[in-house]
């Protein structure tokens, strides 16, 4: 099924302003991306990618990088650590997952790390960002938030080494990776299974996608149905709204203002969370999707008000 008119006209729209910020096409002109957004073709909805380009992260003097850190024996379960300079003790980690479509993108994206490692390693943070396992013809989200399972715990066995503490991580996902983190932090035994400890809270950057079996009732794009299926059950257990148990861990949610189906996700979410003794916060953003990952980091005010939330965590 395809999504409501405006709905497209509104993801077309993010789109063109994301090809106009200078993100490129993997394989694909500008005609070809447009008319898979209009649903003449089966694609993967390239507007939820990260900034596709590779790009180096430029590190502050005297800090330091671990690369490809294996966390499994998948060769996609791979992290990147950047470290600051000094001796640490009780560094707070910042726990990246990138977004995609669950199908594309990678942990060393431009829009991914390369910001939020300027502005958070000066101010003594390690930054991690974390691969997981994809497949462009039937992704498995719940296979996928295990993986993230994995690397935070992988993240806090290793934190010490890296002059950090293991229970002070702030899990952070954007698009497909806010679901998945949202999944991990709605049910904590996702974590629990692969021997994470409690973290101190999670960022989920315009996921869009916390209530899935409302999205899949609904009209919706066609690379839904690839990576969720057509089973309600399947929908419910990838859905952090309908898995939400107990009182999670606090939450930032950030969402974009400019799109409608992302804040009134968000909202829902919250307001069940809350209603269970939860502390969740929404962030209406007017910056598109791509932009609430890329400027984390580089505005100066989106960027102090996730910092406010970091701060009530005792992380700074």
């Amino acid at each position: 099924m395809r999504p409501a008119l405006p709905a497209r006209r509104g993801a077309l729209a993010l789109l063109l302003a994301t090809l106009a910020g200078g993100a490129h096409a993997e394989g694909a002109g500008l005609l070809g991306l447009v008319r898979r957004m209009r649903g003449q073709d089966d694609g993967e909805g390239e507007f939820e990618r990260d900034d596709d380009g590779r790009g180096s992260v430029v590190l502050p003097p005297g800090a330091r990088s671990e690369l490809d850190l294996a966390y499994g024996d998948d060769p996609a379960q791979k992290l990147d650590v950047f470290i600051p300079a000094g001796d640490g003790g009780r560094r707070p980690i910042l726990l990246m997952v990138h977004g995609g479509a669950w199908m594309v993108g990678d942990k060393a994206n431009r829009a991914v790390a390369a910001a939020k490692v300027a502005r958070w390693l000066p101010r003594g943070w390690i930054v991690a960002s974390t691969n997981y396992r994809m497949d462009r013809r039937a992704p498995d989200p719940l296979q996928q938030a295990d993986d993230v399972a994995r690397a935070l715990a992988f993240v806090q066995r290793r934190a010490a080494g890296w002059g950090g503490d293991g229970d002070r991580v702030l899990l952070m996902g954007h698009s497909a990776g806010a679901h998945l983190a949202a999944l991990l932090a709605a049910d904590p035994a996702i974590a629990e299974r692969r021997g994470a400890r409690p973290w101190a809270g999670t960022v989920a950057l315009d996921s869009a996608a916390l209530d899935v079996v409302q999205i899949m009732e609904g009209r919706h794009y066609r690379f839904y149905d690839r990576v969720f299926g057509r089973d309600p059950a399947v929908w419910r257990d990838n859905s952090p709204y309908h898995r939400l148990a107990g009182t999670p861990r606090p939450m930032l949610l950030v969402c974009s203002s400019r799109r409608q189906d992302s804040c009134g996700q968000a909202e829902r979410f919250a307001a069940k969370a809350q209603a269970a003794g939860a502390r969740v916060q929404v962030l209406p953003v007017d910056l598109n999707h791509g932009g609430i990952n890329a400027e984390l980091g580089r505005d100066a005010r989106y960027t102090e008000q996730v910092e406010a939330f970091m701060k009530s965590l005792g992380l700074s």
